[in-house]
């Protein structure tokens, strides 16, 4: 997916920008194309509850083509989570309203597809490049008077 295709990109960005580039991460839930792409933001927020956000979010990745028949209690288990307090977590859809709050803001800015960025405000959409990303945030950090990266 452009998705997983881009994870390389962002780690080389922030590796080039410690001190200048902070990741946000924000749920975008395409469900008419992944149907369970809600259920799916809204199970790695549980595991995050147990400290594993990332963990099962990289896990969903790697699984990405089985999701739709995927039991998200093995990918608990597989992690190492207390099943019963997530299991409870996602039943409930605790994270339901964060996921749809997310997903709304990304549309009210501009979003219509995954991945997306903002640099500093600008959209940058799609898998891009890492010369693409470099050259945002070096224009951006010099509008802001502070120094690129050469």
């Amino acid at each position: 997916s452009y998705c997983k295709r881009v994870v390389n990109i962002l780690e080389q960005v922030l590796d080039r920008y410690p001190d200048k580039v902070k990741l946000a991460f924000r749920d975008f839930p395409i469900v008419n194309i992944h149907p369970q792409a809600e259920k799916a933001a809204e199970a790695a927020h549980c595991a995050g509850e147990q400290g594993k956000f990332w963990e099962f979010h990289d896990l969903l990745f790697d699984k990405q083509d089985t999701i739709p028949t995927t039991n998200f209690v093995d990918h608990a288990k597989t992690l190492g989570l207390e099943v019963s307090t997530f299991q409870t977590c996602l039943d409930g859809r605790k994270y339901q309203e964060k996921v749809e709050r997310n997903y709304a803001a990304g549309v009210k800015a501009g979003v219509s597809g995954t991945p997306a960025f903002f640099i500093n405000g600008r959209l940058l959409s799609g898998a891009q490049p890492l010369e693409a990303f470099k050259a945002v945030i070096d224009e951006e950090l010099e509008r802001l008077g502070l120094q690129a990266q050469r």
